[in-house]
């Protein structure tokens, strides 16, 4: 099921720092980014294998989980914070800030086999 960890950040008078490193529970095979989004649904797909780790490193988004009988959202406002998805997580981002941009990391390669469109029925 999607969780959140936290990402180790350090903060002093210049600013803050956050890092990524041993705490994502795959190995990161691609990185890409969503912004400038209208009112549209992004995402609206699981998959077979693929693990994806969001954050918002700016602005704000909702993550809507659909996972065999449970339904959860989160927030994505806070850039020290990591949204981890797992295969079976179907799952749609909306209500996205103007400014918001909503970085990805995941375990796999692009790969269209990859993905299922049919939510669960329950």
């Amino acid at each position: 099921m999607a969780h959140l960890i936290n990402l180790s950040t350090f903060t002093d008078s210049r600013g803050n720092l956050t890092v990524i490193e041993k705490v994502l529970p795959f190995d990161i095979k691609r990185v890409f980014y969503i912004y400038g989004v209208n009112d549209s649904l992004r995402g609206n797909h699981r998959h077979k294998k693929t693990i994806q780790a969001a954050i918002a490193i700016k602005g704000s988004c909702d993550i809507f989980i659909q996972d065999k009988g449970s339904d959860l959202v989160f927030n994505l406002s806070d850039p020290s914070k990591c949204l981890i998805l797992n295969p079976q997580d179907f799952h749609w981002m909306n209500n996205f800030t103007n400014d918001c941009i909503l970085m990805v990391f995941a375990s796999e390669y692009f790969d269209k086999n990859d993905y299922i469109y049919e939510r669960y029925i329950y």
